[in-house]
């Protein structure tokens, strides 16, 4: 009776009309995201913030999170008619679906891989209702040690899965939590690394290092690359739907993608790329045909879109549930929530019923959305592809500016960002990822907090970490992980020369 009652009051908020538009404006915003290779969800999501200062925070949330999971349908568009991932969750659906169109099929490519979101999100959504509030139950459990350790896990996990070197995964985390430091410290209320400038009072915002991070240095990288004539494989709506074999051929993938991506989907760092990247091997491994993947089989595209979008969606629940983003992107979310005065985790279910269930309302509804959209409007999606990217480059540095500056009205905040935009730029020249920092920079005031408040009540002692199961076991996984490359690396070694 509880998930009927839930289910019904999600769908009454969903279904206001301020927040059907929202909902709508949110998933229209992440579909153009995903369809333009470079801008991604992070930086739109930062964009639009001083947007929804004057909304309620359920239509801004509502809003908000509909272009992150609109984001993970749009990169399908770019990744099956022009072989340009709009979306890094979009990388392996790039492998079949441009093969497909290259011979003909761009539509059903283009078809499955909407019903295949569609199914794989509406999935994770009603495992979101089911698994939400159990877990938000069991957090209420954590006390200031597990909190620390659950915190330093989700640190651990986003610095292990960000990819390249370890060493410069975690130097971006330690950088992340330093900044985190500035402004007034939690405990004493003394001013710390402020300069003396008030606008660091309360800290350095999100926003303008997220637009910094990830605007300025993909405008500046995509400046770089050559202009080329992009080519587009054109396709009519009415070629869309998917034949009887081509849903007979799906159906496994969506299903295996469907579990699959959910699953990883729920560990942090792991958003929509882990999952498709999982789902395309799985189905190569169980195909009767392996030799067929990479040259236009509708299972390497049905299989990962459906685990991408049920991965994205599944990453809301350690968000809403245990306060941990598990991507850039959630992270800015929940920067936006606590902007509102509402900081994600287990109170959140109970003190903010109107704006979990009002959320997982809207993302049934807006994955139907989804779908209504993104099929008739590919001859839009093709046609804004067709833009030179130096037309749009300006456009969106205008934006990024008068975002960071409309914030506060703080030139030290568009200061911020232009410094975190050249940063951000050598960072990624140089293979520096911005994940662990961003994620740091959230998270970093929560996990001194509650380090803090562990080390006084254990007198100093961080024995008490591992005295108590829940904190030990997740702080031990924690250490094996940052180890485990170490040993790796020397076992290699020892085996290289052994073999000399």
């Amino acid at each position: 009776m509880d998930f009927l009652a839930h289910l019904q009051m999600a769908f009454t908020i969903a279904f206001e009309p301020m927040n059907l538009l929202m909902c709508f404006i949110g998933v229209l915003c992440g579909t153009l995201v995903g369809v333009l290779p470079g801008l991604g969800p992070s930086t739109t999501i930062a964009l639009l913030l001083p947007v929804t200062f004057s909304l309620s925070a359920v239509q801004s949330f509502i809003m908000l999170a509909g272009i992150f999971y609109g984001a993970l349908y749009g990169g399908s568009t770019t990744s099956i008619l022009v072989n340009i991932p709009g979306e890094a969750s979009s990388v392996m659906t790039a492998m079949d679906g441009y093969q497909m169109a290259k011979k003909g099929r761009a539509g059903p490519a283009l078809g499955i891989s909407a019903f295949g979101s569609f199914i794989g999100g509406t999935f994770a959504i009603i495992l979101i209702m089911l698994l939400a509030p159990p877990l938000a139950r069991m957090a209420l459990k954590f006390a200031y040690p597990e909190k620390a350790a659950l915190i330093f896990f989700g640190f651990t996990m986003v610095t292990y899965l960000s990819g390249g070197s370890l060493i410069k995964s975690l130097m971006m985390a330690a950088a992340g939590v330093l900044l985190s430091c500035v402004g007034t410290d939690l405990i004493t209320a003394t001013p710390r690394f402020t300069f003396g400038l008030l606008e660091l009072a309360d800290g350095i915002g999100i926003v303008p290092v997220v637009m910094g991070l990830f605007g300025i240095p993909e405008i500046l990288s995509n400046l770089e690359k050559p202009s080329r004539e992009v080519k587009v494989f054109e396709t009519k709506t009415n070629q869309l739907l998917p034949s009887k074999q081509d849903w007979k051929e799906s159906s496994g993938p969506i299903a295996r993608g469907s579990i699959l991506g959910f699953i990883v989907g729920l560990f942090p760092g792991a958003g929509g790329v882990l999952p498709s990247f999982f789902s395309y091997a799985l189905e190569r491994r169980l195909s009767k045909h392996p030799e067929r993947f990479g040259k236009g089989e509708i299972a390497g595209v049905a299989g990962p879109e459906t685990a991408n979008n049920a991965g994205g969606q599944a990453a809301f629940i350690p968000l809403l549930t245990l306060g941990l983003p598990c991507t850039p992107a959630l992270a800015v979310l929940m920067g936006a929530l606590m902007i509102h005065g509402l900081t994600p985790g287990p109170l959140l279910m109970r003190e903010n019923p109107q704006l979990f269930w009002g959320a997982i309302g809207s993302m049934y509804v807006g994955n139907a959305m989804l779908v209504i959209l993104n099929l008739p409007l590919i001859g839009l999606w093709v046609k804004i592809l067709r833009i030179p990217y130096y037309l749009l480059s300006p456009l969106i540095l205008v934006i990024c500016l008068i975002g960071a500056y409309s914030l506060n009205n703080s030139t030290v905040e568009l200061m911020i960002m232009v410094l975190c935009g050249v940063v951000g730029y050598l960072m990624n020249k140089y293979g520096y990822p911005a994940a662990p920092l961003v994620l740091a920079l959230v998270l970093g005031p929560m996990f001194e907090e509650s380090l803090r408040q562990t080390l006084i009540m254990s007198k100093g002692s961080v024995a008490i970490f591992f005295t108590r199961p829940i904190s030990a076991v997740l702080v031990i996984i924690s250490l094996a992980l940052l180890i485990s490359p170490l040993i790796f690396r020397k076992g290699n070694r020892l085996q290289g020369g052994d073999g000399v």
